[in-house]
């Protein structure tokens, strides 16, 4: 296992922290240790309103605090509950744009007992910078997230 990951493991399995401080943490080591990572947070499905709102993040304000499902990539993947890449946000039709300096967005699902609870989303001011490693150690991530929600 990868040092990230079990860092980001120790952070899930810490006895001594709320669900929110482990998601803020989990922001906080994946902006610190990937330096293409602008932007880390999470959102997570309102309720039962076809909508998710705005969990922990770390990076610039945004004004996105609640996503219609359907809108936008977070709102994409709400719906079809798989990991969207997008190696270039201007190419997308649906792009609900958070900062004028994203040029790629990766969004993987929280699925638990096969129902997507929310997902974390990770802009980047560059493009196409998201490796295959990413993708798989951020599904990992999100598997793992899912049994302390």
């Amino acid at each position: 296992m990868s040092e990230i990951k079990k860092r980001l493991l120790s952070i899930i399995e810490s006895p001594n922290h709320h669900t929110d401080t482990k998601l803020l943490k989990i922001c906080q080591l994946l902006d610190q240790e990937i330096p293409y990572f602008n932007w880390t947070g999470f959102y997570f499905k309102n309720g039962d309103k076809e909508e998710l709102i705005l969990g922990p993040y770390v990076g610039a304000e945004t004004d996105h605090k609640i996503i219609p499902f359907g809108k936008g990539i977070c709102g994409q993947v709400a719906v079809s509950n798989e990991t969207f890449v997008v190696p270039d946000v201007h190419e997308q039709d649906n792009y609900l744009s958070c900062s004028i300096h994203t040029k790629a967005e990766i969004v993987v699902p929280i699925i638990k007992n096969g129902e997507n609870i929310g997902q974390i989303d990770i802009d980047s001011h560059s493009l196409n910078p998201f490796t295959k490693e990413d993708r798989e150690m951020l599904e990992w991530l999100c598997e793992e997230i899912a049994h302390i929600l």
